[in-house]
Order: structure tokens, then C-alpha cells, then sequence
């Protein structure tokens, strides 16, 4: 497994990012999908990692940055023929340490609160992210968790 900062650009990249949000669109309605497009993934606010195997992308992630000490961990996605390998803990592994090398000071993340989204928080409560309020723009919705992590 190869993880690196991408710039969005490479077809399979697109095309991983792409099912990541139809994906999302499955899971829950319109009002309550916060994903970044292909093109919100190309700002200079955001990083973004792609895992490959060989020649398939088999992972993502983000960092959108919400101001100089804090980030938000965007687009995280494993693909579904490679769970449970890791993948997800690489990415977080690489987006918790850029952001400590940038100087950051909290991490928030949201995402879903429907059972399929029960794997994700499990990861995230792992590395210490603990339930918070909505953050930046944000507001309550039953179908939104919102997390943090101090760095």
C-alpha cells in the first residue's frame, strides 16, 4: 500500500471519489451530505491523500482547513473490497500528523449517525476524537454526528 498527497486529477482517482459520493447520497438525504466535490477537494484549503495497491485506489481522505489551529477531516473512504486492512488508520494516521505539523490545535470531523457510518466513529473514537456539537457552519441534524479531537 503506497498513501500520498494527490491532487485529485488521475481518473481513478476521480472515479474513487466520484462512487464516494453517490455513495453518500444512498446513505442519507440531500440536506444532511456535507462531502466536498471534486472541486472543493482541488482548493488550496484542502489536502488530500489517496491509498493505492498496486494500480487501484483503495483509500481516501481530506484535511479542509477551518482557520490557522484548527482542521476538518473530509472525505474519508476505504473501498469496500479492502476494509478492515487498515487503510482508514493510514489515512487518519497521515491527516492527525499534518495537522500537528501545521500547528493545529483541535480536529473536527461529521459524519453520518446511521448504522453504517457505526464502523467510521468506532475508528475515529479510537484515535480520541470524542462527540461535540456542530462546529463551523454546521447545524444539528439527526443524521449527523460531530467529533473532535484535541491535538
Amino acid at each position: 500500500m503506497k498513501i500520498k498527497i494527490d491532487d485529485v486529477t488521475h481518473p481513478a482517482v476521480i472515479t474513487f471519489v466520484e462512487d464516494h459520493m453517490r455513495n453518500l447520497n444512498l446513505l442519507s438525504p440531500p440536506e444532511s451530505n456535507h462531502y466536498l466535490d471534486l472541486d472543493a477537494l482541488r482548493k488550496p484549503d484542502v489536502t488530500f491523500w489517496s491509498v493505492w495497491d498496486g494500480e487501484e485506489v483503495v483509500g481516501c481522505g481530506a484535511i479542509k482547513e477551518l482557520d490557522s489551529k484548527s482542521g476538518e477531516v473530509k472525505s474519508m473512504r476505504t473501498s469496500s473490497s479492502h476494509l478492515r486492512k487498515g487503510i482508514g488508520a493510514l489515512i487518519l494516521q497521515s491527516i492527525i500528523q499534518a495537522c500537528k505539523e501545521r500547528g493545529y490545535q483541535e480536529l473536527y470531523l461529521e459524519t453520518g449517525s446511521m448504522e453504517a457510518f457505526f464502523p467510521a466513529q468506532k475508528l475515529y473514537k479510537s484515535f480520541g476524537f470524542d462527540y461535540c456539537e456542530p462546529f463551523a457552519d454546521y447545524e444539528e441534524d439527526p443524521n449527523c454526528v460531530f467529533m473532535k479531537m484535541k491535538l
